[in-house]
């Protein structure tokens, strides 16, 4: 199994770092991390550094030394997933899955038909969690560069995005409407791909024009529905494959 990994403000190279706070209680309370063991230390945004366990004092201090610091570079293409707001903890569980999967950068909206509203502080509340959660699903899938999770935003902000991206798509099924194959679409080998996942409720038909109008064309994934929870993860994977990144 690869090292686990444990997030620090700046990655120290070459040194003897101890490990306390929040992260160093996991570690030597939790992972029961002991002297001779590795670790990962990681910024989150791609820089990281290997270190071996030298010694854990009390409950919350992990004295390791570190190695060099290395850096990992974006990958290409990036790929960005807006996020309507599901349900309950279904968002949380979205930005989860995505993030183990691979995906770069979430942007949380706030489509019309979604049940869920972030307003004030349980959107800020709301916000805080989906952003805990991609850290944390960062370090559990051994990840140095966490996705970036974004302030929820309109649909006027989403066509903006989608107008800048070198592949936009918009994840719907409807009998009425001429939707491609996610699985076959033409990729770019670089630059951004930005993907809709609505809400359970559908994209609206005002959402669908100012998405086309911003050059985002429907898709679909297969004979199946999946659930708003779901479907980013799996069109992320497809993504990853299609695009050599995960070769």
């Amino acid at each position: 199994m690869t090292a686990p990994v444990f997030v620090v403000d700046e990655v120290p190279s070459d040194k003897t770092f101890v490990l306390d706070g929040a992260e160093g209680r996991h570690a030597v309370s939790v992972k029961r991390l002991r002297a001779g063991e590795d670790v990962v230390l990681t910024d989150g945004r791609g820089r990281w550094t290997e270190a071996v366990v030298e010694a854990a004092e009390g409950k919350d201090r992990l004295v390791v030394t570190t190695g060099p610091v290395q850096e990992e570079p974006a990958q290409a293409p990036r790929i960005t997933v807006v996020q309507a707001l599901p349900k309950g903890d279904r968002g949380e569980l979205a930005v989860e899955t995505m993030t183990e999967t691979g995906v770069d950068a979430i942007v949380p909206w706030q489509a019309a038909r979604c049940i869920t509203q972030w307003k004030g502080d349980r959107g800020a509340k709301a916000l805080g969690k989906w952003r805990a959660t991609a850290r944390e699903a960062g370090k559990q899938s051994r990840r140095v560069r966490f996705p970036d999770v974004a302030d929820a935003a309109t649909t006027k902000q989403v066509a903006a995005l989608l107008a800048g991206a070198d592949f936009a798509a918009v994840l719907h099924e409807d009998r009425d409407c001429d939707s491609g194959a996610l699985a076959t679409a033409e990729l770019p080998a670089a630059g951004d791909i930005v993907l809709v996942v609505g809400p359970e409720g559908g994209v609206s038909p005002d959402e669908l024009a100012a998405f086309a109008e911003a050059g985002a064309r429907p898709y679909r994934l297969g004979r199946s529905v999946l659930r708003t929870s779901t479907a980013g993860t799996a069109a992320t994977a497809l993504l990853l494959g299609r695009t050599g990144r995960w070769s």
